[in-house]
């Protein structure tokens, strides 16, 4: 089930919401749970056991860890820590790496096995790194263990963020699980709604119109160089709005709820480099491996080269975290190079630079990133990147046809991937009616786009 359906708006929202405003408080965390539950099990009836059983382990690991705690026993407690981290990373790894091992053998040995064409669980590497978070922080006593099996659950499989982030950590709702800690009014509602709608119009009104563009060019064997990039151009646009747009949504339905989530995206495209770039794209996630990679590694605290093979870890696994393909392991090691760089000297320079020049920099450096990272064949992406670069012309007339055909959704694009249309908004309106219609219009005009809309994917749910 997607947040975009028919069958969330009108059905399994309204009905959860009603089910979870009239229930006495006692009773709302489970409501949310068996909630979460139908919702997960509506698209994946047989991989919910994988994550109830991720659910259930953690939950008993973290109850371990307290009482070897409370014994002194510090190697009970490692090998409890390691035992978490070896089911929950294995599982992930044999669902989602387990073809791509096979493929890549097959390629460099030659032995030709058959692939077992594994079905990947959708969400598994949100949740998993939910679990995670919860047993290492227990472990670093930075948390203390949860002893309700239902707010636990609660946690990990909260349907606003379960299938596609943004990633929450255990420490940072451990007192939003409970109901007496969550704030539920009107007033928190209604912001939640508007930041739903927007989330929806961001994603239906913006990323699937960018999105049908790149796969009209994609799809094309061979393009000219202008084609090329405004292909790129235009999948940069929709991998933004679509995640960044979930994400919204996320946000806005955990407030319905009481909750409140961290903000994932923070205008990434106004960077004026690829670090500052990653301060702002996905944040959710580069918290997690600065905290449970990085920082554990050394970080930066035991010299230059130990720093440079820190990050390359951490840009290796981010690209596989990305994808089970060698186009996600490029893709994040050509930023572990481009960090590395700008960290040795290049930086400096950009900072003696007008803001403007060192724009283009960062984002011509992440529109060809985003070629590497959609696509996922190499013999593919090769003739991409010349098309590119001019292996196929420089210019074609079907350029203007793309342009003419959808120029509306590209400006959109880029005058709502910068902050102004909403400081702009600020300016405007302090009033709630204006808000509230605002945010009916957004709406309405996504149900009408979703009702004659055939292409409505969710580019997270494969990673």
């Amino acid at each position: 089930m997607v947040f975009s359906s028919f069958v969330f708006l009108l059905l399994f929202l309204p009905i959860t919401l009603g089910l979870y405003y009239l229930a006495p408080k006692k009773a709302k965390n489970g409501i949310l749970f068996l909630a979460s539950l139908v919702f997960y099990a509506w698209g994946e009836p047989v991989y919910i056991l994988i994550m109830l059983f991720s659910t259930v382990f953690d939950y008993c690991n973290g109850l371990a860890l307290e009482k070897l705690e409370k014994k002194n026993n510090d190697k009970g407690r490692r090998a409890v820590l390691v035992l978490s981290l070896v089911v929950n990373l294995g599982l992930l790894c044999f669902f989602k790496y387990t073809d791509f091992m096979i493929k890549t053998m097959d390629d460099i040995l030659g032995l030709n096995l058959p692939v077992m064409n594994i079905a990947l669980p959708i969400g598994i590497s949100f949740y998993t790194f939910q679990t995670l978070s919860y047993t290492i922080d227990v472990y670093r006593k930075q948390v203390k263990a949860q002893h309700n099996i239902v707010d636990f659950g609660m946690y990990i499989c909260m349907f606003p963020q379960l299938i596609a982030g943004p990633i929450v950590r255990y420490a940072d709702v451990e007192h939003q699980l409970k109901i007496n800690e969550r704030i539920i009014n009107p007033d928190r509602a209604f912001s939640g709604v508007l930041r739903f709608s927007l989330g929806l119009a961001k994603k239906v009104l913006i990323a699937n119109q960018s999105g049908a563009l790149f796969s009209e060019i994609s799809s094309n064997g061979s393009v000219s160089s202008a084609v090329a990039w405004l292909g790129t151009f235009a999948f940069a646009i929709q991998i933004y709005f679509d995640f960044s747009g979930y994400s919204d949504m996320a946000i806005g339905l955990a407030k319905m709820l009481g909750f409140d989530l961290m903000e994932n995206f923070d205008y990434p495209y106004m960077s004026k480099s690829i670090t500052e770039f990653w301060r702002r794209w996905h944040i959710s996630l580069g918290t997690w491996f600065r905290e449970y990679v990085y920082i554990p590694l050394g970080g930066n605290r035991r010299g230059l080269p130990r720093q440079i093979l820190n990050l390359f870890i951490v840009w290796f696994l981010t690209g596989l975290w990305h994808g089970a393909g060698w186009n996600f392991v490029l893709w994040g090691l050509y930023f572990f190079v481009l960090l590395v760089v700008e960290k040795l000297f290049l930086l400096k320079w950009l900072e003696k630079l007008p803001s403007f020049v060192s724009h283009i920099y960062a984002m011509l450096a992440v529109l060809f990133s985003w070629a590497i990272f959609a696509v996922d064949d190499f013999t593919m992406l090769r003739g991409f990147i010349a098309s590119m670069f001019g292996a196929n012309g420089v210019y074609s007339t079907d350029f203007l046809y793309y342009i003419k055909s959808y120029a509306v959704v590209l400006v959109l694009g880029v005058a709502f991937s910068t902050n102004y249309p909403k400081k702009l908004f600020k300016k405007l309106t302090n009033s709630n009616a204006i808000k509230f219609a605002v945010g009916a219009i957004l709406l309405a005009l996504s149900v009408l786009m979703l009702i004659g809309d055939s292409y409505n994917p969710f580019l997270y749910f494969r990673f």
